[in-house]
């Protein structure tokens, strides 16, 4: 009978001592994992501080992108307001009526002489077609023209965050007719018949203007609708100046109505000490 107490000391002592060196293993391993574990916890919070960072850092420059190219909007229009004394260019004005973009309604082309000093005004070198259209849709676009441009008035319309609020386009650089381009929504901050609820494009380098999108908050004429148009802007002498415009226009009297205007030959006059 002793032979088999001792064996089953002896087994039982065995057992002990695995479960002793399994025990001990697995404290190790915990030990073990949870060290892991903690490092890739403080990793992770770490990476994630440091990318909330960054993602603020990125937040405050865009705010400051947009601050920036907004400042140089409005010093672009300051610059041409404050350095062209007078300007003279032709204009040509086509009319097209429902789906014919062809063949003109009516045609008009003008001589537009500007000074800063009495705003606009126009000679007419030319017309033709329908004599209501020249008369009652282009008159009255030329006198709407000539009004908006007086002194005292024409601030009210000029593409300056005192009369709109600017907002950056995500996205960055975008070619706009050859040049690179950044995209403002613009949205008038009072009411005034004059300025467009759209979108600029505004060369990224100096902040003028390129091209111009949107929707006028009045019509141009009692004979017309609200107008949807477009404009496009070249650099003549350092200055953003208007070379091409389309507006879509609808109305109960007239109905689709499509009026282009081409402008042409500027001869700008500077102030002095430009």
């Amino acid at each position: 009978m002793l032979p088999c107490k001792r064996g089953s000391r002896n087994l039982r002592s065995h057992s002990s001592s695995h479960s002793i060196r399994l025990l001990g293993l697995n404290a190790r391993t915990i030990f073990e994992m949870t060290g892991y574990l903690q490092r890739r916890l403080l990793t992770g919070l770490v990476v994630s501080t440091t990318l909330l960072f960054l993602g603020t850092t990125f937040a405050s420059a865009q705010q400051l992108d947009a601050a920036t190219v907004i400042t140089k909007v409005d010093a672009a229009v300051r610059d041409r307001v404050d350095h062209i004394a007078s300007y003279t260019v032709t204009e040509h004005y086509a009319v097209f009526r429902g789906k014919d973009e062809v063949h003109p309604a009516a045609e008009m082309t003008v001589h537009t002489e500007y000074s800063r000093e009495t705003g606009k005004n126009y000679t007419t070198l030319s017309h033709s077609g329908s004599g209501f259209i020249v008369t009652h849709v282009l008159g009255a676009i030329l006198d709407r023209e000539k009004e908006i441009n007086r002194p005292g008035v024409r601030e009210h319309s000029w593409l300056t965050s005192a009369n709109y609020e600017m907002k950056l386009r995500p996205g960055g650089i975008q070619r706009q007719d050859g040049r690179d381009c950044l995209v403002l929504d613009i949205t008038p901050r009072h009411k005034d018949p004059n300025l467009i609820d759209g979108t600029i494009w505004v060369d990224a380098r100096d902040g003028s203007v390129v091209r111009l999108e949107g929707t006028t908050l009045e019509a141009p004429s009692i004979f017309t609708g609200v107008s949807h148009l477009m404009r496009q802007y070249v650099n003549v002498n350092g200055f953003g100046m208007a070379t091409h415009a389309q507006a879509f226009t609808d109305s109960i009297l007239l109905g689709r109505t499509t009026i282009r205007i081409d402008y042409q030959d500027y001869k700008i006059q500077l102030a002095s000490g430009r």
